[in-house]
């Protein structure tokens, strides 16, 4: 698990994260548990949003605020980059279960 958050912490600095948003951390967390256990993006606000929120002593809401807004600044500072990382250009800003799918793929492939 350490070393798949390294990896996100990572990614997220190539994408123009900065660990000053809640939303980093958060983000970082569900990314490397989603590429550990794909099937939690399935149920996202029934499973992976409270698993995270345990962690970080929080709720379920504030995590997937927090996420929505890192992903809104991520697209605005680096929206060919996460295209790259998904595959190919992305039409609109995604969704926060999207980008946790985009960048857990990424994680499990090692690219990350």
């Amino acid at each position: 698990m350490e070393e798949l958050l390294c990896k996100a912490y990572d990614l997220l600095h190539r994408l123009g994260a900065t660990a000053n948003y809640k939303g980093f951390s958060y983000a970082a967390y569900a990314m490397a548990l989603c590429a550990q256990r794909p099937e939690l993006l399935l149920l996202v606000t029934k499973d992976l949003y409270p698993e995270v929120a345990k962690q970080y002593r929080t709720t379920w809401k504030a995590v997937e605020r927090n996420i929505r807004t890192l992903v809104a600044m991520i697209w605005t500072r680096n929206p060919d980059l996460l295209g790259q990382i998904a595959g190919g250009p992305l039409e609109e800003r995604p969704r926060s279960a999207e980008f946790l799918a985009i960048t857990a793929a990424d994680l499990r492939r090692g690219d990350g």
